[in-house]
């Protein structure tokens, strides 16, 4: 989440181990044997999906669409803290949608929540699920290794897909997924987008839109944790590469956000650094760390406008999350609790920005999909197009910083 998968499991069993206490299942996928906890300030669980209520649209031409008092049947694969906090009760919460199965890590713990949730079918393998021809739609909310792998069996299955971000591991991964859904035009296939800017994406867009800043010409992105770094302290998911890919802190997510606002970007150059080389598995062992926890950005947009992105976990005292954007004639500014400020050419001082709450962006990513399956949606936040742009942007970020040089988009 949001990079957003923090806290969810994975659906595979028969395991072994290797030596950095990790264990590997019967297809040489590797589990953690990580320490679960909250993984930075900056980056929540996501808590939604889309913006606004969106336009109805046609139903869909071709005549798979289910009658309205046929529900959607979903099937949850990894139904980890994110899964059970959010997902769930968002499926539970549409009358033409019921939950019907989940195929967790095991068995037992499928069992779990299937029980907890009162879901009729508990599997003890993903696969199982796909076979599962009574299944019109899958949840993924496994870490990022697996989503590519989960995404196409699924579509190819015949199972529309909701996916949990970060898209995948690496651009590759992501586009393997999209063309997988160009493969099956008849599915409906869609990220859960990033929750960390709903309170503001709406004011901003609008202020943006409207001109109030003139000629955009720089914008400063501060992504940073407010403890110091943590000496041996646990190993998350989001350390490793093999779990995590190429997603470095929760710099994908923030330039999501920022995409809504401002448009994507066309070059990269990048510096990183890994402050805590090491950290402590499940076992308490030592286990190195694989992706940086300090990162300066500096890219640039097709507009022209320059944006530095500074994110890390390794900031103690720090002033936390702030953004400024400055234009030609005007300047906005959201601190750390996402309160909006701004001012204009002639003004002294910058002044607070009305955001009313009935005017903010709101929680509906479940009800979108299933929208969607029904033919009376168009996915909008966010499509598998976004997240291949926003995996492009994140691994030319992983390139700049290993090369020295600028990195050009796309891909």
């Amino acid at each position: 989440m949001n990079d957003a998968a923090g806290g969810n499991e994975r659906s595979d069993m028969k395991k072994g181990s290797d030596s950095h206490g990790m264990s590997r299942d019967s297809d040489g996928h590797r589990t953690p044997g990580l320490k679960r906890r909250e993984f930075l300030a900056v980056g929540a669980l996501p808590l939604a999906a889309a913006l606004g209520p969106a336009n109805l649209v046609a139903w869909r031409e071709a005549g798979v669409t289910p009658s309205p008092q046929q529900p959607i049947r979903v099937g949850l694969i990894g139904a980890g803290a994110n899964a059970r906090a959010v997902h769930i009760p968002g499926f539970q919460r549409i009358p033409e949608c019921q939950i019907v199965a989940v195929a967790n890590r095991s068995l037992e713990s499928s069992q779990r929540v299937a029980d907890e949730f009162d879901i009729p079918r508990a599997y003890a393998d993903w696969r199982e699920l796909l076979d599962d021809d009574s299944i019109d739609a899958v949840c993924i909310g496994t870490w990022p290794y697996m989503h590519r792998t989960l995404t196409v069996a699924a579509l190819e299955s015949g199972k529309h897909v909701l996916c949990q971000a970060r898209m995948a591991n690496t651009a590759q991964e992501a586009r393997d997924m999209l063309d997988a859904s160009l493969r099956h035009p008849d599915l409906v296939s869609q990220l859960v987008p990033t929750s960390m800017s709903y309170r503001i994406d709406n004011v901003l867009k609008r202020m943006i839109s409207d001109g109030f800043l003139g000629e955009i010409l720089s914008v400063e992105l501060q992504r940073l944790q407010t403890r110091f770094p943590a000496v041996g302290g646990d190993l998350d998911w989001r350390h490793d590469t093999e779990f995590s890919g190429y997603n470095t802190l929760n710099i994908g997510a923030s330039y999501e956000a920022m995409m809504r606002w401002l448009g994507w970007s066309n070059r990269v150059m990048a510096m990183s650094k890994i402050h805590v080389p090491y950290r402590r598995n499940g076992r308490g062992d030592l286990s190195s760390v694989g992706i940086p926890d300090h990162v300066d950005i500096l890219f640039e947009l097709a507009s022209g406008a320059q944006v530095h992105m500074r994110a890390s976990e390794t900031t103690g005292l720090s002033t936390g999350n702030q953004t400024w954007i400055y234009g030609s004639e005007g300047t906005i500014h959201v601190d750390r609790r996402q309160n909006v400020f701004a001012g204009r050419r002639g003004d002294s001082e910058l002044a607070r920005v009305p955001n009313p709450r009935e005017e903010q962006a709101y929680y509906r990513v479940e009800e979108e999909f299933i929208n969607a399956i029904r033919g009376v949606e168009e996915i909008t936040m966010a499509p598998f197009e976004t997240g291949v742009h926003y995996m492009e942007w994140t691994e030319a970020v992983h390139r700049s910083s290993q090369t020295g040089q600028a990195v050009y988009l796309p891909l």
